[in-house]
């Protein structure tokens, strides 16, 4: 970048290609005022660099400019690089056009349900170096533990950029959605033909910057390439078993757990001291159709493609958080004897199944888990004496609210082992009773209304998840479903009510404490709440 001082020298520019900084200076030196404009824009004040230089946090700032000169990273003359930016912002505005189509709320919280369901996801416009920014996916023990503060950094994000290519591509130079837009039967709009449109010839596309990177199986790669017919370069690609990029991850997270081919045996910790054993089989994951590969970047030429690539990725995303639940840093020792032992084989791309044996049977058990896409996850089990079609639906629901094997498994086994002895099935309450059967209160969780600034839930607070109206919605009743069991329910993140220590002399509300998030401890390797 160049720089000079203006005749005053009350101002030093910063000037690139394709944008330039104002720094305007006070008399005694201290910096007054930043202004950034970028190729074709005005100059506009920018407080988050107007703070890094009075903070005097140079290095951060040179991070900024690495980013703003990031956006223009276009081989070629100038005039090529303005064509490239040009696409970039025709990109982002029919972006946010597609984001603000009407459709039907799915979920109690809209950034939720636009993270989980939009169809453009979460969308963050750009600034400052940071390019627009889409959400895609949240796993269930995220939402739980997201603050204001970090509600748009949790779960999987893309960021929307432009790089350069070997070929040219014709990209959009004008909107490519007519106004007023109209909407085919899935409510995409109707898009004008480049050939339509201002366009042109370049030696870039648009990209789709995964963070972090996401693991891949080899028939969803291809299935990227055959929704934007732009093929993602192998050299790019490691492929590796999937166990393998997984437990990856998990050692980037601290984890020490590596893949060798053998059969990967992992233990789970729950609340209660319970504790499930959980064996990946070498072989079986060995297969080359469910080998997979680390993607880090997407590209794509038009912006009907957005919507199909993001459901492909919340649908790898879905697979990715039930394989992940079950892989954690706990190593089997000859100490420990697990409540349930599991095995988890993959029948398909899309599917797998956990076969376990109760304590109480002679014979094994099957639960196959079958991901149609990211909302569409079914259960079906095949045990001895177990042919309810009821317990195939109670389990689907519990295993899509909670999105993990260990606490779906903890919950079909109690259900199971209550079936063998002839216990009747808890009934509906949002109450717990005491030793002596009359109602406890103040009532759990589950029950409280959405205004729970009026009526504190409790247990929430005492184990550090702050109590607000999404986390009182998460457990009422109507999020639940209407034949939920009481805290053993859909959320599945909890201890079932009838199954509760009521013993006067102790805490009459434990699962209030130890109910919240067994998937969020298991994924912070703890062993237990209390």
């Amino acid at each position: 970048m160049g720089s000079h001082l203006s005749p005053t020298e009350t101002t030093c520019y910063l000037t690139a290609d394709m944008f330039y900084l104002e720094v305007l200076l006070l008399p005694g030196g201290e910096v007054e005022d930043v202004k950034l404009a970028q190729h074709g824009e005005a100059p506009v004040s920018s407080e988050s660099l107007l703070q890094l230089l009075k903070s005097k946090k140079f290095e951060e700032f040179s991070v900024k400019l690495k980013g703003l000169s990031s956006l223009y990273n276009i081989p070629g003359d100038n005039e090529t690089k303005i064509k490239v930016y040009t696409a970039l912002q025709f990109l982002g505005k029919d972006l946010q056009k597609i984001s603000h189509l009407p459709r039907a709320l799915r979920e109690y919280n809209l950034q939720v349900d636009m993270i989980l369901n939009g169809r453009i996801g979460y969308l963050l416009a750009g600034s400052e170096g940071i390019p627009m920014t889409i959400q895609y996916y949240i796993s269930p023990s995220d939402i739980l533990l997201m603050s204001d503060s970090e509600r748009c950094s949790v779960g999987q994000l893309a960021l929307v950029t432009v790089g350069p290519t070997d070929c040219t591509h014709k990209l959009q130079m004008a909107s490519v959605i007519p106004q007023p837009p109209q909407l085919d039967a899935q409510g995409l709009p109707l898009f004008s033909p480049l050939c339509e449109v201002l366009s042109g010839m370049m030696p870039a596309c648009f990209q789709l910057k995964l963070q972090p990177p996401l693991p891949m199986l080899s028939s969803f790669v291809e299935k990227l390439s055959q929704i934007t017919d732009v093929a993602i370069a192998d050299t790019d690609l490691q492929w590796a078993p999937f166990p393998q990029l997984m437990m990856t991850l998990l050692r980037e997270n601290g984890g020490d757990k590596t893949w060798d081919g053998q059969d990967a045996h992992f233990l789970v910790p729950l609340p209660g001291r319970e504790m499930h054993s959980y064996v990946l089989p070498g072989a079986a994951w060995e297969e080359a159709a469910l080998r997979g590969a680390l993607v880090s970047t997407i590209p794509f030429t038009h912006p009907a493609h957005v919507p199909a690539l993001l459901e492909l990725l919340r649908h790898q995303c879905a697979i990715n958080t039930l394989l992940a639940s079950c892989i954690t840093s706990h190593r089997p020792s000859p100490g420990p004897v697990c409540d349930l032992y599991c095995e988890v084989l993959p029948e398909s791309g899309s599917s797998l199944s956990v076969t376990f044996h109760l304590s109480d049977s002679d014979s094994l058990s099957v639960l196959l888990v079958n991901v149609a896409d990211s909302q569409k996850l079914t259960c079906s089990l095949f045990a001895v004496r177990s042919e309810d079609q009821s317990m195939d639906e109670y389990v689907s629901r519990v295993l899509k609210r909670c999105m993990s094997i260990p606490v779906t498994m903890r919950a079909l086994n109690r259900r199971l082992s209550k079936r063998t002895c002839g216990e009747p099935l808890p009934a509906c309450s949002s109450t717990v009773s005491t030793a002596d059967g009359s109602p406890a209160s103040p009532p759990l969780p589950m029950s409280c209304e959405a205004d729970s600034q009026k009526r504190d839930c409790p247990g929430l607070e005492s184990i550090g998840i702050p109590t607000t109206p999404s986390t009182a919605a998460m457990f009422s009743q109507d999020a639940m479903g209407p034949d939920a069991t009481p805290m053993e329910a859909e959320s599945a993140f909890c201890l079932s009510v009838t199954e509760v220590n009521t013993n006067p002399t102790v805490n009459p509300y434990p699962s209030a404490s130890v109910c919240v998030y067994s998937h969020w401890m298991h994924n912070n390797h703890l062993p237990e709440f209390i």
